[in-house]
């Protein structure tokens, strides 16, 4: 995470361009003349030993001789001569620089490296920024830069468009322009070997100039950044995607079936979500999802209601809506009743609301209004189809009109050509969402409710560890190092994978082990029937494929002939697989049971990501599933179930109770607190998962486990740390949790923030408040522990429960050096040290964290906390312009 110098990227005083020329047709030449003409008003410097001037401008023969340093520099040379110039440019002292240049990785160096592992371990080390190589370059029309060789010019606007494929920006550009849409900021990336997506994100986030991002992805280098950036950009405006690549590879053969059932995309998609930004899947629907988001208000719920005055037009948008899995709304008596009284009689009497095709404006605004004011309704998509006796300009006023008393979405659809551009006209400058078809307009809203969504699982920042559950991990990291150290596989054998699981909490089928048929009829005499019998070999892993399960024996007798059968299949079918005996288990009946998966398996960008679906044999074939990126907490696990088809079935219908959802989520829970917990497990099946109104059971289940070197950073989304909780006892004697914040702490940290008398308040906040809403108690609460920290000291209430006593927050600034912090402590227990044991607690992770400067900002009136700091350590200086005092400290 870095941003460091992005500001001379993307804003700079100077720019060179190292191979400029006057020879028609080269890149070099029409980047100059791009700049030139875009009206970039600082020095723009052409470098080439072979000219005197490049587009009448003077050039320079090298880097050393450019008369200032330039800001940033755009190198179009060829590949061979790129690592000289970069160490040029690092020598004069340029902080950024786009390579055009492509083909750096196919050319070698002197030592046989790539010329682009040569050029990126230049910039590095003298501090230099490099997009591309491989990039068209960037455009900022705000400041006049065109530092590309576009074909075209950007129009200045409020959209940021990123994206890895030059040729796509191209057309985007031309498509842009013909469509009068600007940008505040035009960026290719390339190939990405320094800034990637992450970093550029980082920037465009906090830019005040730009209102929206929109994004085509073609994959990501580093998850963990990514995830972080978009999180933290998506918190602050909408982040729109484009991701190439949908479709499968096809189907291929895998040990699991959730390797075999979750492909690549529907990971990506997992992260889409999970971040909070919205995917599309088209440039036209990227750029209407951006305006329509521009101007909705917050969604409230996502019940639509349709007006219209040809039920054609309703019955298509009623179609719309349902293929794309919308929510129609129904509308209650006194709607009905209230509509019924400016309404034709003849009028649908439903939602569809049809008001008649000649239906004047009067009656479009009266309609408009009450369904603005029903409380049934979450937003109104109102149509009109042009007719010879309706005014469709005047029913567009009428619209206009009343949608201004609504307080949620009303989006329009003005069927037609020439007879409608004024009503058109009308809507655009009202700031009402138009569309040229009812499908257009319901993809809008759709649109609307995914982001909602979106949104929603953003707030969501999972808990490394449920509070009322702790596993065994003793026993299950045993379990893994025993698999590891005398297995043959890396997949564990079925006893113990279900011990793993126990580990966890999760409930099992007790499971025998037996090493020949005899030890399988021997322990058959003491279980009761019916029985399963099951063989174990780590070769195997799909063993009714191969005859190896044998179900529904009665008695020893049948354990025996089944256990012989069992291994002729696999002399038959299996005969180079190591068996390592029978696995014998009482077959459990639960009538009515669902028979579900769950699984984990590791995405080559994203690493491990989560399963669930419906389960059983023919689990690819059903396909029904849904992913997500761990870790999770009970309410995003219910998210995921809630995704699937098998959800409605799992909600109870006809004689079927619904089961028992909580204990369905807490395994999802525990599945995913494994995954944080085992760095080896790589691939993890539980299927078939029994869940009824009595609970889960799993019935069979594999893990696959491996010693290679993991990542400390494998989960694209940081976990709760644990391991920096610390007790510690107040002067007073009582017994306090240091430990950091968790999403479920917003009640407490409420009830904290309300105890904090007022001048506390202006002290922490710089201003009077009351209290603070749900949005920014969520910020403060959910955070992205790889961007920053709150520490709280946690303590027992007097009724029992837990409250919150203090806080010390501290946000990384984007170079990563430097770090903020706050720090406040509740008015009434102020001299126990507490303060000064979690200014200690804050410093000491800063300072493993690797920051440089920990600084904070006071009111010069808060001599408290100035003395308060002056004791650890820190400097202040008064800044007279802001009111405020800056305290530091070198770590």
């Amino acid at each position: 995470m870095s941003i460091r110098h992005l500001d001379r990227l993307f804003h700079p005083q100077s720019v060179a361009v190292i191979g400029a020329s006057n020879r028609p047709g080269s890149i070099g030449g029409l980047i100059t003349r791009n700049l030139l003409r875009g009206g970039f008003s600082g020095p723009i410097m052409p470098v080439n030993p072979k000219q005197v001037a490049v587009a009448g401008v003077l050039a320079y023969a090298g880097v050393a001789q450019l008369p200032v340093v330039p800001d940033m520099a755009v190198i179009c040379t060829p590949p061979g001569c790129v690592p000289e110039v970069v160490a040029s440019l690092v020598q004069k002292g340029t902080r950024a620089a786009i390579v055009i240049t492509d083909g750096l990785t196919r050319e070698r160096d002197a030592q046989g490296g790539s010329l682009q592992d040569t050029v990126l371990a230049l910039a590095r080390a003298g501090g230099l920024r490099i997009l591309g190589p491989n990039s068209l370059g960037i455009l900022v029309p705000r400041i006049g830069l065109n530092a590309s060789f576009s074909h075209s010019h950007a129009l200045p606007g409020r959209i940021a468009f990123v994206s890895q494929s030059g040729a796509l920006c191209s057309a985007v550009l031309d498509w842009a322009r013909s469509q009068e849409i600007g940008f505040s900021h035009f960026i290719s990336i390339g190939d990405g070997v320094d800034l990637d997506f992450g970093d550029v994100l980082d920037f465009l986030g906090s830019d005040p100039h730009t209102r929206s991002i929109l994004l085509y992805i073609e994959s990501i280098h580093e998850r963990r950044n990514f995830m972080s950036a978009a999180r933290a950009a998506a918190r602050n405006k909408p982040v729109l995607v484009i991701k190439s690549g949908r479709a499968a590879d096809g189907a291929r053969a895998a040990a699991f079936h959730t390797r075999a059932l979750a492909g690549a995309d529907e990971v990506y998609d997992a992260a889409i979500k999970r971040a909070g930004m919205l995917r599309v899947g088209s440039v036209d629907e990227l750029f209407a999802a951006v305006e329509t988001l521009a101007r909705a208000k917050p969604l409230r719920g996502e019940r639509l209601c349709l007006l219209t005055n040809s039920g054609g037009l309703g019955v298509m948008a009623v179609d719309a809506l349902v293929a794309m899995g919308g929510c129609l709304a129904t509308l209650t008596p006194e709607t009905v009743v209230a509509l019924d009284r400016v309404l034709p009689p003849i009028w649908s009497r439903c939602n569809p609301v049809d008001i008649i095709g000649d239906a004047p404006a009067e009656r479009y605004r009266q309609a408009v209004a009450i369904l603005a004011a029903a409380k049934e309704v979450d937003a109104l998509l109102v149509m009109h189809a042009p007719t010879a006796s309706a005014d469709p300009t005047a029913a567009a006023r009428a619209t206009i009109e009343a949608a201004r008393s609504a307080t949620f979405n009303i989006i329009s659809s003005w069927l037609g050509g020439e007879a409608v551009a004024e009503a058109r006209r009308l809507f655009n400058q009202a700031g009402v969402p138009t569309y040229i078809t009812p499908e257009r307009a319901v993809k809008a809203f759709i649109h609307l409710v995914r982001y909602r969504r979106n949104q929603e699982l953003l707030m969501e920042t999972p808990l490394s560890v449920m509070t009322n559950f702790t596993p065994d991990l003793v026993v299950a990291r045993r379990l893994v190092e025993d698999s590891l150290r005398t297995g043959t596989s890396d997949l564990m054998r079925e006893p113990d994978a279900k011990a793993v699981l126990a580990a966890y909490g999760i409930p099992t089928v007790a499971t025998h082990v037996a090493a020949t048929v005899d030890d399988a009829v021997a322990l058959a005499r003491t279980l009761r029937p019916p029985l399963a019998l099951k063989i174990l070999s780590t070769d195997i892993s799909h063993k009714t494929d191969v005859g190896g399960v044998k179900l529904f024996l009665d008695s020893p007798a049948a354990v025996r002939a089944a256990g012989e059968k069992i291994l002729q299949n696999m002399a038959d079918k299996a005969p180079g697989a190591c068996i390592q005996g029978f696995a014998l288990q009482h077959m459990v009946s639960r009538p009515g049971r669902h028979e579900l998966i769950i699984g984990m398996a590791t995405d080559p960008i994203f690493g491990p990501f989560l399963l669930f679906g419906q389960g059983g044999t023919a689990v690819e074939v059903i396909g029904d599933r849904a992913v997500a990126l761990p870790p999770l907490n009970l309410s995003l696990a219910r998210e995921l179930v809630s995704r699937t088809r098998v959800f409605r079935l799992l909600q109870g219908y006809r004689d079927r109770p619904p089961v028992d959802m909580e204990a369905l989520c807490r395994t999802l829970v525990q599945v995913s607190q494994m995954v944080v917990d085992i760095p080896e497990l790589v691939e993890l099946d539980i299927n078939p998962l029994f869940a009824d109104e009595k609970g889960v059971l799993a019935v069979d289940a594999r893990i696959r486990v491996t010693r290679a070197p993991v990542e400390s950073r494998r989960l694209a989304i940081s976990p709760y740390p644990k391991e920096l909780e610390e007790p510690w006892t107040m002067a007073d004697g009582r017994q306090v949790l240091l430990r950091p914040i968790r999403p479920e702490d917003e009640p407490e940290h409420v009830t904290f923030i309300s105890r904090l008398t007022p001048e506390d308040i202006q002290f922490r906040f710089f201003t009077a408040l009351e209290s603070l809403p749900h949005s920014e108690m969520a910020r403060l609460t959910q955070i992205d522990y790889d961007r920053e920290m709150a520490f709280i000291a946690s303590a027992t209430a007097p009724d029992g429960g837990r409250e919150t006593l203090a806080v010390v927050r501290l946000i990384d600034e984007p170079d990563d050096d430097v770090a903020e912090f706050a720090i406040v402590v509740r008015s009434d227990l102020k001299a126990q040290g507490l303060g000064g044991k979690l200014m200690d607690k804050i410093i000491r992770f800063a300072r493993a964290k690797g920051n440089r400067v920990l600084l904070g900002y006071c009111l010069p009136h808060n001599h408290r906390l100035i003395h308060f700091v002056k004791t650890f350590g820190f400097t202040t200086r008064l800044l007279p312009e802001d009111q405020m005092v800056r305290v530091e400290l070198t770590l």
